[in-house]
């Protein structure tokens, strides 16, 4: 049996999976992170690892005896601690914070280096600077997969793997490891950083679990879920609807976004998809910035619906829009744009349109936005996809998952797990423990809940256009946030 570890923004998973592939028993717990202030997103690190730590010992009273352990989290978020004493130097900084805004800009003013605030490299740079003293201590820098494995081997682990590794802004994907200019111009000395092992493979062992299992798979969470969903050689991609949207697909090493983690000209970027026996797989990824959190806004904030799930029973009471688009940008748009002065936008309203056109004219608006990931992927890593396959809470949306095949004119391919992530980890698990030889077997494992097709008489060409001018509506709404440029 297989232990899963899965730590999200917003909750932890822990699951076990039978050598078949299989997920038997699950288990979620909400552990979401805070807002201080605007802009700000921390975490209690502590609380994390005692999350982790108590609901993986109570999954394990109801399991086999586990063979091994994988984890997989939410990439880039960032926490710092001492050495000697487990302790953190300050609370752990999500993914999402954005307080190292200024510091990314002068990294590129200044040294030509170019970073996001959502890496891990000004982050852990604000954490060395804002306490006293510390550069005096023996500290860890690491992500949150790091942290784990440092708490579940009880400080005899300080580890991560080759795609969490690759988003921090300290790693150089030609050299497969941390780069000492990197490392002096976000002042992190490279002693406090993790050693970098296989995605697959023994790497600690988990003292604070019952029995002390080993932990045989890292692996960043959109990383996994690509393994999940068995695309795992190019030509597939997956998209998993959560909060945001993460489309990833496994690209060839002749590709513009081979060995690099800069961002292509469409918007996207390189990444490692997984790391196995010493070589590296690579992918290509586009972001899209929000795309469940749309669907909440319907619900928490218009009151239009009250459950996620009634948005497909409301938008199908109307055919369509009636010429109503929704741009869903609260946060700016990304890929291929990288507009974060960009706002939602509603164009074509008249005194007719009904909460259903509203309702349906959102979840085709997070339709179109997956198609866009999708043009820019294949024109960036010049990638031929020819299937997508879903996960995520919105892949449960019939009305979705239609407006998506419609808009891409591809089959999409639903996962029959809603969390291809915690399935990936799993699976890679099998292949540290040698009960699958190597990654690429696991798409045999691919079986897909249902197929969409797109519709016959659909105008893509037609709904594509208007879309277009939808968007073009919606950019440079907040002009100096449209300037930033990561």
């Amino acid at each position: 049996m297989i232990l899963i570890v899965d730590v999200g923004t917003t909750s932890v998973r822990v699951a076990t999976m039978n050598f078949d592939g299989d997920i038997v028993d699950f288990h979620q717990q909400q552990q979401p992170p805070s807002t201080p202030f605007p802009g700000l997103v921390e975490f209690d690190p502590q609380m994390l690892a005692r999350t982790v730590i108590e609901l993986a010992t109570s999954v394990m009273t109801r399991a086999q005896p586990i063979s091994g352990v994988a984890i997989t989290t939410q990439r880039a978020s960032t926490v710092v601690w001492d050495r000697i004493t487990g302790e953190p130097i300050g609370p752990g900084l999500s993914w999402q914070d954005l307080r190292t805004v200024g510091d990314c800009m002068t990294a590129k003013s200044e040294h030509g280096v170019a970073v996001a605030p959502n890496q891990s490299a000004t982050k852990a740079q604000w954490l060395l600077n804002s306490v006293e003293h510390a550069r005096d201590r023996d500290l860890c820098v690491g992500t949150v997969d790091s942290w784990i494995v440092w708490s579940l081997s009880q400080g005899q682990s300080h580890v991560t793997d080759h795609t969490n590794a690759a988003v921090t802004g300290w790693y150089l994907p030609h050299t497969a490891g941390w780069d000492d200019r990197l490392c002096e111009v976000f002042d992190t000395p490279r002693s406090m950083l993790p050693l970098i092992v296989d995605s697959v493979g023994e790497c600690a062992v988990a003292h604070a679990l019952p029995g002390a299992p080993p932990i045989v798979a890292v692996i960043g969470d959109q990383q996994a879920s690509l393994v999940g969903q068995g695309c795992v050689s190019p030509g597939l991609a997956k998209i998993t609807f959560g909060t945001g949207g993460m489309l990833d697909t496994v690209i060839s090493e002749q590709s513009p976004l081979a060995q690099t983690t800069r961002r292509g000209e469409g918007g996207c970027f390189g990444i490692v998809a997984w790391a196995e026996h010493g070589k590296r797989v690579f992918g290509a990824e586009s972001i899209m910035l929000a795309a469940g959190s749309n669907i909440d806004w319907l619900r928490e904030d218009l009151n239009l619906i009250s459950s996620s799930a009634e948005s497909h029973d409301v938008a199908s009471m109307c055919q369509s829009t009636e010429g109503v688009l929704f741009v869903p940008a609260p946060l700016g748009l990304g890929t291929p744009h990288w507009d974060y002065g960009a706002r939602s936008t509603f164009v074509g309203l008249t005194r007719g349109t009904t909460r259903s056109h509203i309702v349906r004219a959102v979840l085709e608006g997070i339709a179109h936005r997956g198609a866009d990931l999708v043009a820019a992927v294949a024109s960036d890593a010049i990638a031929n996809i020819e299937v997508i396959r879903v996960d995520g809470g919105m892949s449960r949306n019939p009305t979705f998952v239609q407006a998506l095949a419609n808009f891409t004119g591809m089959d999409v391919e639903v996962s029959p797990h809603a969390e291809g992530t915690t399935v990936g980890a799993g699976r890679l698990a099998l292949v540290g423990l040698n009960q699958i030889a190597q990654v690429a077997e696991t798409a045999d494992l691919w079986d897909p809940q249902i197929i969409i097709r797109p519709e016959d008489s659909f105008d893509r060409v037609g709904a594509r256009t208007q879309w277009e001018k939808a968007t073009s509506r919606s950019l440079g709404w907040i002009p100096e946030l449209s300037s930033l440029d990561f």
